[in-house]
């Protein structure tokens, strides 16, 4: 299928989100951690339910990204229950693959997504997160000790290396997301995916067309690299090329964002340091041939708390730049 847009971001698959992506146009759509039973795992009644209501509305239900962090948290660690946790979490590929889901998203960041502030004032006031990690830097342990890089990455290979045959198996596709903030550790916590070697690392210690990498443009703009040649982002053509020429980039969160760590803010999707126009055509220039969100936007005046308004925006500013480039 040719590059395309996707619905993302939402948890409750409601004939309201469903009415909303076939008036923009929309075909496929990406729910991150939907609300469903399962304290341990996810069965696969309840997902495929989702995967029929869904195309009952003539939509694709393209991918799940994240569980409940209490799925894997200990396996993220290397805590004792980290077997179990595995085997269940085996069960839930099993079960989105026989479904008819074809990829899931993960992370690994057991510490979760940082954010110093959720209400800084953004162009005509809109509201932005922002993070600097001066504000955080003494912050207490988030587990009651440190976690190294080394323990962290030791983990990842025992967890991939376990969960990947199922994936194979049922033929889904496992996308990893980067580190967000991108800094070398938070509350104790290393977070081992937050430069292009950790991503090399990944990728080659459990090699394999089923697991790749979500994309997420923002935080791959948040990384602080020497700037690469067409001086538009800190490396992050570069990955673009390198990753997308590989078959590695599963999808993409397309983002923008002002600075680069340790200080950084988000924004419109035109407004950060990131030419877009000139990202997509790196991404088709590299073979990438998946679906796009719009992922993180600015609450805007009067707007819902999923932020309707802004993510109409920011969907349509994207459409418009993918019939550009598909023009020329």
């Amino acid at each position: 299928m040719p590059m395309r847009l996707a619905v993302g971001q939402f948890r409750e698959l409601t004939d309201e989100m469903l009415a909303f992506t076939n008036q923009l146009g929309i075909k496929d759509i990406l729910m991150n951690i939907p609300t469903l039973p399962g304290e341990k795992q996810w069965e696969y009644m309840d997902l495929l339910m989702l995967v029929s209501k869904a195309r009952d509305a003539g939509i694709r239900l393209t991918a799940i990204e994240n569980t409940p962090k209490t799925f894997f948290d200990k396996a993220m660690l290397g805590l004792p229950g980290r077997d179990e946790q595995i085997e269940h979490y085996r069960n839930t590929i099993r079960n989105v693959g026989r479904a008819g889901i074809p990829i899931f998203g993960h992370n690994w960041m057991p510490s979760g997504v940082w954010r110093t502030s959720r209400t800084t004032p953004g162009r005509g006031c809109a509201l932005v997160t922002s993070f600097d990690m001066e504000l955080v830097k003494n912050a207490p342990l988030t587990y009651g000790r440190e976690f190294t890089a080394d323990e962290m990455k030791a983990n990842y290979e025992y967890f991939i290396k376990a969960v990947l045959p199922v994936a194979e198996e049922e033929g889904v596709t496992l996308a990893l997301h980067p580190d967000d903030p991108p800094v070398p550790s938070l509350g104790g916590v290393a977070r081992i995916f937050s430069s292009f070697e950790g991503f090399k690392w990944a990728m080659e210690v459990a090699p394999s067309k089923y697991h790749g990498l979500d994309f997420c443009q923002g935080c791959w703009t948040e990384m602080v690299y020497e700037r690469d040649s067409t001086g538009r982002g800190p490396g992050l053509f570069d990955a673009i090329s390198y990753f997308g020429s590989r078959g590695k980039i599963v999808y993409v969160h397309f983002r923008n964002v002002l600075g680069t760590v340790p200080r950084f803010r988000e924004g419109f999707i035109n407004e950060g340091d990131v030419n877009m126009f000139q990202a997509l055509k790196a991404y088709k220039e590299a073979g990438f041939d998946g679906f796009l969100i719009d992922d993180h936007v600015p609450h805007m005046v009067n707007d819902t708390p999923w932020g309707h308004r802004s993510r109409a925006y920011a969907i349509g500013y994207i459409q418009a730049l993918l019939d550009v480039m598909n023009q020329l």
